[in-house]
């Protein structure tokens, strides 16, 4: 494992853990979209169907268990929990994500490595994964004022993608017949998706004003 790739799966966990923070400490999901959780639900359980009978390290099955498990916890929160519901505005999140579900399913059984079940499983989470976000920054651009917690979350989760693709060059470069298209092409279509977030992201940071996104 280079050092991309591991910085790439921290940043990811601290990700999630910003996010757990917020609604399990601040009892709130103001500025969460339920909606990308559940994707990112479906992303993970459609990804990790190899975890009971593929054993590559110790390390792959803890970060699968960890992502399985606090994927799902965090829409069980939402959906869930009495208090943290509350704080769910579901007024504003309205994306139709089921719409997402479908198209990418029809492209993964047409677009695959190897036309076998977990394969095609695995290529519907990377298209699925590339997309799961779209919820998220609506939301944000409806909401517009972002607190720090759930814009830090947005950040992590477009760093962890970057570094990936970081990951990916320095494979590329030292690993003969390293040639990963589907995975490549999707997860820099998933980064551009941030680029927007990013600028005002950084605008804000720099002048020192509070993070807004243009309606």
């Amino acid at each position: 494992m280079n050092i991309f790739r591991l910085a790439g799966d921290m940043t990811h966990l601290l990700s999630v853990i910003v996010l757990l923070l917020k609604i399990h400490t601040i009892k709130s999901c103001a500025g969460i979209s339920l909606k990308t959780q559940e994707l990112f639900a479906l992303v993970f359980a459609s990804r990790y169907l190899d975890i009971v009978t593929d054993f590559i390290s110790l390390y792959n099955t803890i970060m699968k268990l960890i992502f399985l498990g606090t994927s799902f916890s965090i829409v069980w929160y939402m959906r869930r929990h009495k208090i943290v519901r509350r704080s769910y505005d579901k007024e504003q999140d309205t994306f139709r994500h089921y719409f997402l579900i479908l198209p990418c399913f029809v492209l993964a059984l047409f677009i695959n490595e190897k036309f076998t079940f977990k394969e095609v499983m695995w290529a519907f989470s990377l298209y699925l994964e590339a997309v799961a976000i779209l919820p998220q920054l609506v939301l944000l651009q409806r909401t517009r004022n972002i607190d720090n917690l759930t814009g830090q979350y947005v950040l992590l989760l477009g760093a962890y993608r970057a570094l990936y693709i970081l990951n990916w060059i320095y494979r590329y470069i030292t690993e003969p017949n390293y040639v990963h298209w589907i995975t490549w092409i999707s997860g820099t279509v998933q980064t551009l998706l941030y680029a927007d977030f990013f600028y005002y992201y950084f605008n804000s940071w720099k002048n020192n004003v509070k993070l807004q996104l243009p309606a």
